[in-house]
């Protein structure tokens, strides 16, 4: 047996404010909201145990009092589905987003940062 990846938690110190940036950047909705945490994920995903195929990861923001002090050893790859990554990265730049610098040089990835620092990678030519 193995495991299946469904959950990415993400420290932060505005989990509301994060979860609308990546509602925005991914489609994705809120689905669950507690103290100090909200989760996000798919609208489209199928429910229960027994769902076929893949089913996308939701991602929860949790709130922590420290702040993002070094770059992100995990980070988010995204793939534009219906624009090319020029377009995707001026449209994510508008939703909060900015570019960062973490050593990549001169690659065919845009890395960019979200509003509370964390690294994700905007990639140019794969489609899922």
């Amino acid at each position: 047996m193995t495991s299946r990846f469904t959950d990415l938690a993400i420290d932060c110190a505005d989990p509301h404010g994060l979860a609308r940036f990546w509602c925005s950047v991914l489609g994705y909705e809120v689905q669950d909201v507690e103290d100090g945490l909200v989760t996000i994920g798919s609208g489209t995903a199928p429910e229960g145990e027994n769902r076929r195929g893949p089913a996308p990861p939701t991602l929860t923001f949790a709130r922590v009092p420290e702040g993002k002090t070094v770059k992100n050893r995990l980070h988010v790859d995204l793939n534009p589905t219906d624009r090319g990554q020029d377009e995707e990265v001026r449209r994510l730049l508008d939703l909060g987003a900015r570019h960062a610098d973490v050593g990549q040089g001169d690659e065919s990835w845009v890395v960019l940062a979200d509003p509370e620092g964390n690294e994700f990678c905007v990639l140019a030519d794969r489609r899922p």
